[in-house]
């Protein structure tokens, strides 16, 4: 058994009092619909404005042994400052066997205990939130050989294709989940358990069969201990590469509709247009289009974000590095696509970058983003997504939008000016398109108008719906996020 002992804390932080409020997901009853969004314990809306990390990159990776712990706490003071409220991270990240959290099985390496304790209490000063995964199973598969849970290495397992299936195992990974929540569970900047990453068959006898009561199993034990320890539990979700969802029904409905997880999270990696982008337009109208299908499959009142995405393919397996300002357009369209689908907050990028970081730009663009958010009550939001619905009077330009009867959100863009490089080009001539959006209840409402460049409001419009469609102009240079509200 793992025991959590006492946490020590960065002289420069103070004490880990965990004072920030816990985030929630409303929870649904017989006859009440809930809007699938996040909000904290004090009824206050939460939004994750965020990014995948790993231990082992730049800014964290001076937290080990406390060789340089500066840039790490610059680094998280740099995030709250652009408005960045979640880190996606994994426990262990075991390219590296320094990385390895346990080492041998079930027994904490004492560095990475004490490095842990430092992002934690950062994040609590700092007001950050971070969705912790007990393994990075991408490089647990891959280093086999030399990972502590390995029955050669002295740890329960036989067989990678049989983590999911072997008791033993099952028991590790269960003591570390409680290891994790004894030690870090009190603390608001747990945002929510990822319980385990990118759920495949491959590590169950390539088959699904097992995932229900893998899942089920992972979740009671964890939600039973908090409260137990805490009297409530933090959110939970299991996530999965999105193009192997097709491998077998089973997939997606664990995936999307397990009884015991509080929020879906699926990686948007689609082959030739988000893992390989030729241009800034046609991955964000994928990531629209799989938002789409997503909240087709959660249930209503069930939050729904793409925890991981990015340009995996040419990174890793071509090995090239965007250059910055396609990759700041990129990261920006893929973003509002996310949040007008229906997704909470804009998704969660893996930089693959060379060094993994996201850029200058990018940071501006979730700051940009998150002035946006006032603009809607995401507490009364029960979104549909709208993509085939909405409609546009100028065929060159296109938009993702989601709505509801009382409020809608659209990223509008226009797909006729895009220069050699496959960016949008920002001397065009601005046109006016006229936005038609279904569903929303006969009344006045104001189309607010936001800059997702400079972050800004550029405007608003009154509009009426006529009970069937609302439509209201909208003028358009090179794309633009509207919401739509009552008056």
């Amino acid at each position: 058994m793992l025991v959590a002992e006492p946490r020590t804390v960065l002289a420069s932080a103070r004490p880990p009092v965990c004072d920030l409020p816990w985030v929630t997901v409303p929870k649904t009853c017989p006859g009440v619909e809930v809007a699938p969004y996040f909000e904290l314990d004090t009824g206050a809306t939460f939004t994750p404005i965020g990014q995948n990390d790993a231990i082992t990159w730049p800014e964290f990776t001076g937290l080990f042994r406390r060789k340089n712990t500066k840039p790490a706490e610059e680094y998280i003071r740099s995030l709250s400052d652009h408005s960045v409220t979640v880190l996606r991270l994994m426990l262990e990240y075991s390219q590296f066997e320094r990385s390895c959290f346990e080492k041998p099985a079930g027994k904490p390496q004492k560095s990475m205990v004490q490095l842990w304790d430092d992002i934690f209490a950062l994040c609590e000063e700092y007001g950050v939130r971070v969705l912790l995964t007990p393994f990075d199973t991408f490089w647990m598969w891959i280093k086999w050989d030399r990972h502590p849970y390995n029955r050669k290495n002295g740890g329960p397992g036989a067989n990678r294709a049989r983590i999911l299936l072997c008791p033993d195992t099952r028991k590790c990974i269960k003591d570390r989940l409680s290891f994790m929540t004894e030690r870090w569970g009190s603390s608001g900047a747990v945002f929510a358990w990822d319980l385990w990453n990118e759920i495949h068959p491959s590590y169950a006898d390539n088959s699904a069969d097992c995932f229900p009561d893998f899942i089920s199993d992972l979740s009671e034990h964890m939600r039973n201990l908090e409260m137990k320890l805490y009297g409530r539990s933090h959110p939970q979700t299991v996530s999965m590469f999105g193009p192997h969802l097709v491998l077998d029904p089973r997939i997606p409905e664990a995936i999307y509709r397990h009884p015991l997880l509080d929020f879906a999270s699926t990686h948007f990696y689609e082959e030739g247009t988000i893992d390989y982008p030729r241009d800034t337009i046609a991955p964000a109208l994928a990531a629209g289009r799989l938002m789409r299908q997503a909240i087709a499959e959660v249930p209503a009142g069930r939050p729904f974000f793409d925890s991981e995405h990015g340009p995996i393919h040419m990174f890793k397996d071509h090995h090239k590095t965007l250059p910055a300002p396609f990759d700041d357009e990129y990261f920006r369209h893929f973003q509002w696509a996310h949040l007008a689908g229906g997704g909470a907050g804009g998704g969660m990028r893996w930089p693959n970058r060379h060094p993994h970081s996201l850029t200058p730009g990018m940071r501006e663009a979730q700051h940009a983003m998150a002035g946006f958010l006032s603009l809607i009550e995401w507490r009364e939001f029960r979104r549909r997504n709208l993509n085939n619905e909405v409609k546009t009077s100028e065929p060159a330009v296109k938009a993702v939008a989601c709505g509801d009867t009382r409020q809608a959100v659209a990223w509008v863009v226009r797909t006729d000016f895009l220069d050699k490089k496959g960016m949008l080009r920002r001397d065009a001539v601005p046109i006016e398109a006229v936005l038609g959006v279904p569903g929303l209840v006969k009344g006045s409402y104001t189309a607010s108008y936001w800059d997702t460049v400079q972050g800004c409001s550029v405007g608003t419009r009154p509009c009426e719906s006529d009970g069937e469609w609302l439509k209201v102009g909208c003028e358009i240079q090179a794309d633009v996020a509207v919401a739509i509200a009552p008056v």
